[in-house]
């Protein structure tokens, strides 16, 4: 155990008096944490609008009033023609177009029913998807308004039928984008902290040529390994805590669970992931392969964890793959425990999960370090 001692006492020393790493450590994911989440928001708000009206009628002016109250719609013009709103489109100035026919009004006072035309820019297909929802939303509340106000005889002292809905968010009451994203981002930054420089570890001993005055010492592989992995371990799980504070000092979230169980998972995964940087590094020769083959699996991290789509939606292929990376468990789990309130009993097969990623990859970085003596 003194030889791990002295290996501890080498790697905080080389730690602490790099300055660049330090900073990467801690400076560089608190600046990301505070300011990524106000960017990653995936509500869609401001969607333009080319509103051609060919009735020019009291209806067709109330329609494009409720449109533009809505709060989600900007009116980025009111050309005489479809042709125009389309040019609107093409040059980028319009998302949708709502094309009212002549006769609007007419149709709906007699007849009740009255056809409009939408067009899409599906270039972005999430923005004109929702926009378009957005869009038959308010078209149907202003239909039920004029259902309300015009077909019921006024004289009438029965009131209307109507099925009245009523919906509660739970665990996001108000529905904030925030809530589900800043966890989300606080376990990315983590991962790739932890992933990235503990990738770089072992490599930079050999470029130096450290690791050879290592490799002629009676030290153990799995103590080596060990002496590598504690350090960071404890670097990460600090970067942890300062993400939680910024969570609630930024943004108000606070964990609705158990704050040791959510430490017990971060504690697991980070050993899971300097497990899969440390078997990286016993790989590559160089650090800038270390790089290339940790950002390899950072994407597929960042792409396939449920983090920007839900793991639900994917094919059936890739959300098996999805389950073979670790993050895809530990993003599940912060939102549950910080989110729902989840407790271990709820969450105990993610952190067995996460315990065979930690076992397996820091067994197979311990046996594929070559010592030799």
């Amino acid at each position: 155990m003194k030889l791990l001692r002295f290996i501890l006492q080498k790697e905080f020393r080389q730690i602490f008096r790099d300055k660049t790493i330090l900073a990467m450590m801690f400076v560089v994911p608190t600046m990301q944490l505070i300011i990524l989440p106000l960017a990653a928001n995936f509500e869609v708000k401001n969607v333009n609008i080319a509103y051609v009206d060919h009735d020019h009628s009291s209806y067709s002016q109330k329609l494009i009033n409720k449109i533009g109250s809505s709060g989600y719609f900007h009116i980025a013009g009111t050309p005489d023609s479809y042709l125009g709103g389309l040019k609107l489109i093409e040059t980028g100035e319009a998302d949708l177009i709502l094309e009212i026919p002549s006769g609007f009004e007419r149709n709906l006072v007699r007849e009740g029913s009255q056809k409009v035309n939408i067009a899409a820019d599906a270039i972005n297909g999430t923005k004109s998807n929702i926009g378009n929802a957005y869009l038959n939303v308010v078209l149907a509340d202003f239909s039920r308004d004029l259902d309300i106000r015009f077909k019921l005889p006024q004289t009438s002292s029965i009131s209307p039928s109507l099925i009245t809905l009523t919906s509660t968010n739970w665990y996001n009451p108000r529905a904030e984008y925030k809530y589900y994203m800043v966890p989300g981002i606080l376990v990315l930054l983590l991962t790739l902290i932890g992933g990235f420089i503990t990738a770089l570890n072992i490599v930079k001993e050999k470029e130096i040529g450290t690791i050879e005055q290592i490799n002629v010492t009676p030290i153990q592989k799995w103590q080596f390994i060990l002496g590598k992995l504690i350090p960071f371990w404890i670097v990460g799980m600090i970067v942890f805590t300062v993400g939680l504070i910024v969570m609630y000092l930024i943004y108000g979230i606070f964990p609705m669970g158990s704050l040791a169980v959510l430490y017990l998972f971060g504690a697991v995964y980070l050993i899971a992931l300097l497990g899969l940087g440390l078997l990286i590094s016993t790989f590559a020769d160089t650090q800038l392969q270390a790089m290339f083959i940790a950002f390899f699996f950072m994407m597929i991290f960042m792409l396939m964890s449920g983090f920007f789509t839900s793991t639900d939606s994917m094919p059936n292929w890739a959300r098996t793959m999805s389950e073979f990376t670790p993050v895809t468990h530990f993003i599940k789990v912060v939102r549950l425990i910080v989110l729902k309130g989840s407790g271990l009993n709820e969450v105990g097969k993610e952190l067995f999960y996460l315990s065979i990623f930690a076992v397996v990859l820091n067994a197979l970085a311990i046996y594929n370090y070559k010592k030799t003596s």
